[in-house]
This record gives C-alpha cells, structure tokens and sequence, in this order.
C-alpha cells in the first residue's frame, strides 16, 4: 500500500461534526444517508412517487451486528422524518422507535408513507460489500421496487453513495497535499506556517472566511466543553442492556480531593474524557473527534488545557487545527472507521491527533507534532473494536481515558529528544495501521462476535 497521490479535499467542519451519540458511523452516517435518500426521492418524478406503498432499510455487516446497540434503526427513522444531526433533539431522538408498534408519517412532496420498525431489516453475517457499513434505501409500491440507493457509512458520520466520488468536497485546496511529507514540504517551499497552509486550504475548500473558520471552531470546541461539563455532573445508569453506572462525577469528585497530589492531573484528564464519552453513550450531542466513539480524548484533553492549564482560545483552536490535518491523513491514507481499522481507527487517531495539538500548543516544531502523532498511532496498533452488546460502553468509555493518557505521553516523549534520531514517519505507521486493518479478522471490528464482546456474556 502506498501514499495515495489525490489531494486531500476535507473540510475541518466535515471531520468535526455535531450530532447526537452513541456512533458516527452508526448513528450520524445512517442519519445523513437516510436524510439523502429522502432528498433523492422528493426529486423523483410525481407519477413514480404517487405509487408508492413502503419504503425499506437494509442493514449490512457492521451496521446489522451492533446497529441496535448503536441506534441504527433510529438514526434511519430521523434521517427519513427529514431530521439532520446537528439539530437533532436528543431526548425526541431517543424516544424514536421506543413503541415498535407505532406508525411514523414519511412525507414525500404531497404523498405520505407509513413506516414502523418492521420497515427496517438487519441482515446479519452478510459482508459482500464495498464497505463493511452498508445499507441501502427502497422505496415500493403494491409489486414494485420504484427506486433503490446504496450506501457506505465510513466512518466519522462521512457517507459515499453508490457511484459517488469518495470525496464528497471537490474543491482544489491552496496547498494541495495528500501525506505528512508533502505537508513539510510545502512548508519548506513557501516558507508558511502550519497554520497558515491549514487555513489557506479551510478558506479554499469551506469558502469560508478567516473570521468564519475561528468563530466554527469556537463554536465546535463550545459544544465540545459542554459534553464535559454536563457529563461531570451527571448521575444514573446508561441506556441499555448492560445497565452501565456512569462513573466520571465520581471520577471528578475525586480529583478535586486530589488535586495537589501527584496524581491529580491524570484524574481530572480522565474524569473529562470519561464524561463527555459518557455523554455520547447516552445519545447526547457531541461532536466526532474524530468519531463519536472516540468523541471523549480531544474534548477531554481540550478542556484540560483550558481550565488547568490556562491556554488562551487561540492556542487551542490552533491546536484543533493542527489536530484536523492528523486527522485528515489518517482517513485518507487509512481509515477512522471502527469496521474497517478495528479501535485503532476511533482512538488511535483521537490519540495521535491530541498529541500533535498537545506539541503545537507547547509550541513545538512540526518534526515534534510530527513525531508525536506517530508515537501515539504506534501504541494503538492492533486495538480491537470489541463492545459489549454493541453498546458504546465497554471497553470504549474508558477507552477515551486511556487514549488521552497515551496522546500525553506521546507528547512528552516526541518533545524529550533530538527529532532526527525517530526512525518512523506518521506516513510510515499510517502504512502500517492501513496494512494492519486489514489484516484484522472482522470479528475484531465493531461486530461484537469477538473479544470482551463475549468475555462479559452475563452483559
């Protein structure tokens, strides 16, 4: 496997997006797909649409082993009720198919559908698709199909349609570059900042202005503090069958206790990372970081930053930035998605893209940022996807603590020595983090058919 040439065309805002939990790429991709779907069909001829009697969702490998867990069948249901992620109500949400027996209304122009959850269909062990999360859209009359679209939730909330092109931005970015050795390249030959090739290309791709790009990702790392914020004070048990006690405010109490000790730093660090993961296992809003698996180590990490460390707004949403380009090489050169890379996807990535923010916020060098994201993949290698019951509980709460933990150390380690003496570029372990996915057997990637999946069965 090589570099892929094409040029990266993704927005900073498509990677971190707003949505309701537990999973982006069960629950937001769905979501958006469905919404996408519901489009296509308003655009139907009115004579094809008039027809029309039912329309069925079909669940695939990933999405059909663990899509209840993940609230797949309601994330279809809100796309189809013309819902989006980033408005979405979380407590309607969860009250969407609660009552298997009731009718939901889908209004297509003028006609209206009938559709409950016998409309949606887990195919189970079925994995002869481009893509491990698929699912796919029909719409029928009395003997019919009238209209069918394919989908792929790749991970992140990102969705390729059948025939689409894989990046949904074409856009020519300023500094075209497609890994971290045309990025230091680039930077060598126009004598810029990292900061000003990441903004330059927001500006280019986004159409966004400076000004614009900032207010986002205030607005992004807003949403962010306040999963943390509301999950730190938060009590009871998760949704679902495994009855999960959130622990992050018992967490929290304890790092105010401890604060002046040797280990209060890392308990606070865990106590945000587990509360705004316990915040997206509950199915509230969160933000993909770059999913909403791992939506817990960067909001965790940024929040540490902000109220202990006394980073100014700037610093961090530099930071972020610099965190987006981390990001963006991975999904393009590997892949974010927990079915495709297994946890070394979702956390990995979170992990090697806080390291780089932690090194750029210190004010290291693109060598150290570099370095740090490497590190930080490294140790992520082989990490299973697992969950028990298909619930994004365990291991995957306390998953966000420990990758943020490890993206700290990663940091430290990148920053303690003389850069010239790593021996492996983020290019090289992103290489190898591709070539170790799929190497992975697929029980080890997001279908519960392995692992601590069947290691707690009493869950």
């Amino acid at each position: 496997m090589t570099i892929k040439k094409e040029p990266i065309t993704t927005s900073i805002f498509e990677l971190f997006k707003v949505g309701p939990g537990p999973s982006s790429s069960h629950t937001i991709g769905p979501m958006k797909a469905a919404k996408s779907f519901l489009d296509i069909c308003n655009s139907l001829p009115t004579e094809t649409i008039s027809s029309a009697k039912s329309i069925d969702v079909n669940l695939y490998g990933s999405l059909s082993a663990t899509g209840k867990g993940h609230g797949t069948d309601r994330a279809v249901l809100a796309g189809l009720l013309n819902w989006t992620p980033e408005t979405t109500d979380p407590k309607e949400f969860l009250n969407l198919l609660i009552d298997q027996n009731i009718n939901y209304k889908i209004q297509i122009g003028e006609k209206t559908i009938q559709f409950n959850s016998s409309n949606i269909h887990f195919h189970k062990g079925k994995f002869d698709f481009p893509h491990p999360n698929t699912l796919t859209f029909q719409i029928k009359n009395e003997n019919n199909l009238l209209h069918e679209e394919e989908y792929y939730s790749i991970g992140g909330g990102f969705i390729i349609r059948k025939g689409d092109s894989t990046e949904q931005n074409q856009k020519s970015p300023k500094y075209p570059y497609s890994s971290m050795e045309d990025v230091k390249g680039i930077l060598e030959k126009e004598k810029i900042s990292l900061i000003e090739l990441i903004l330059e290309n927001e500006k280019s791709i986004s159409g966004l202005s400076e000004v614009e790009i900032n207010q986002k990702m205030d607005s992004i790392l807003q949403f962010m503090h306040s999963a943390v914020e509301r999950g730190i004070i938060e009590d009871g048990v998760l949704p679902g069958s495994i009855k999960l006690h959130r622990k992050a405010k018992y967490l929290y109490s304890q790092a105010v206790e401890h604060k002046n000790k040797q280990e209060g730093f890392l308990m606070f660090l865990n106590a945000y990372c587990e509360a705004a993961s316990e915040e997206n296992a509950a199915g509230h809003i969160v933000v993909t970081a770059p999913t909403s698996g791992a939506s817990g180590v960067i909001p965790g990490i940024t929040y540490l930053l902000k109220k202990h460390f006394e980073y100014d707004q700037k610093n961090i949403r530099e930071g972020m930035m610099v965190a987006a380009l981390i990001g963006f090489l991975v999904k393009h050169n590997a892949s974010i998605s927990g079915a495709e890379m297994g946890c070394m996807g979702e956390i990995g990535t979170a992990s090697a893209m806080s390291a780089s923010m932690l090194s750029y916020c210190a004010g290291h060098s693109v060598n150290v940022i570099e370095a740090a994201a490497e590190i930080a993949i490294e140790h992520h290698l082989g990490m299973t996807c697992d969950p028990i019951g298909g619930y994004v509980q365990i291991p995957c709460i306390e998953r966000n603590a420990m990758g943020s933990v490890k993206a700290y150390n990663a940091y430290l380690l990148a920053c303690s020595g003389n850069q010239a003496y790593q021996k492996i570029s983020l290019d090289s372990v992103i290489k190898v983090m591709k070539a170790t996915g799929d190497d992975m057997s697929k029980k080890y990637k997001e279908t519960s058919e392995a692992g601590l999946a069947l290691s707690a069965t009493e869950c």
